[in-house]
């Protein structure tokens, strides 16, 4: 199956750019009245025939929709801090793609070794990962933003309103998140949340225990997911007090000692694998 990318749909049509023009009819050699399948980057895939083979700007004219093609039943937010060689980073958007993100947030943190991001072709990475893999949906990769002023976007917490609830004046919330019921109830960290933050940081500290992703996954029982991946030196203990406060919970990738891009695909792959 092959797809192509309209940067446009509207009244019926879908418009390709250049690019996708020429790869339609240049080199996959479509012509007008052949059946081709357009995304609109958005979840849409659109059937379509090809009505001006233009190798410049193609068209084609919708014959049937398929709304959420390719999709994932969970809404999952990325923050990693680009690492020094930049292939890296864009091999963890292509993999992140593949196997289903929704945003990708480039974050600079204190111990970054990249303090700069260009997020060009990370873009067209996506584009094309997207397209290889089936999904009709294109992850937002933003531009790149300070781990603190990541913490502390307003926009973050609206969309993420995983406070935790009132409880009863006899429960004890643990450094690691746990909530102790009366009576000696346990309650896993994130399972009483509308949505889950997690940040997975090498703490030195013991008395903020970190816990397994695969165990806190499981126990949460909503579809909203942020993960944060420092850079090679980590996050800063005042970037992960921070975190702790905007109720982030300390999680760990397992026992293997991880390079940045490969912890944040184990992290995707994770959510993708909760929620099969």
């Amino acid at each position: 199956m092959e797809l192509f990318y309209a940067y446009e749909v509207s009244g019926g049509m879908c418009l390709l750019d250049a690019e996708e023009s020429g790869h339609c009819v240049r080199v996959l050699r479509h012509r007008a009245g052949d059946g081709i399948d357009v995304i609109d980057g958005l979840g849409t895939l659109y059937h379509c025939e090809l009505t001006d083979d233009s190798p410049k700007g193609a068209s084609a004219r919708v014959l049937s929709c398929v709304p959420g093609f390719g999709g994932h039943p969970y809404h999952l937010t990325i923050g990693c801090c680009p690492t020094k060689n930049n292939e890296r980073f864009e091999w963890f958007v292509e993999k992140a793609t593949e196997v289903g993100v929704d945003r990708i947030v480039p974050l600079i943190g204190e111990r970054s070794e990249r303090r700069v991001y260009k997020t060009e072709r990370s873009v067209r990475i996506a584009l094309s990962a997207a397209k290889q893999s089936l999904k009709a949906r294109i992850p937002e990769i933003s531009e790149p933003v300070s781990v603190k002023d990541f913490l502390r976007m307003a926009d973050v917490d609206a969309a993420m309103p995983g406070a935790s609830p009132v409880m009863p004046d006899e429960t004890t919330v643990m450094p690691d998140g746990t909530t102790v019921m009366p009576g000696g109830t346990t309650v896993m960290p994130g399972s009483d949340r509308a949505s889950l933050r997690l940040i997975a940081y090498c703490f030195e500290d013991e008395s903020i225990p970190r816990r397994s992703i695969k165990e806190v996954l499981e126990a949460f029982n909503g579809t909203d997911v942020t993960v944060l991946i420092g850079p090679e030196g980590d996050f800063s203990p005042e970037e992960a007090r921070l975190a702790l406060a905007q109720d982030y919970i300390p999680v760990h990738l397992g026992s293997s000692r991880l390079r940045t891009e490969t912890a944040a695909v184990i992290a995707t792959t994770a959510v993708y694998l909760r929620y099969l």
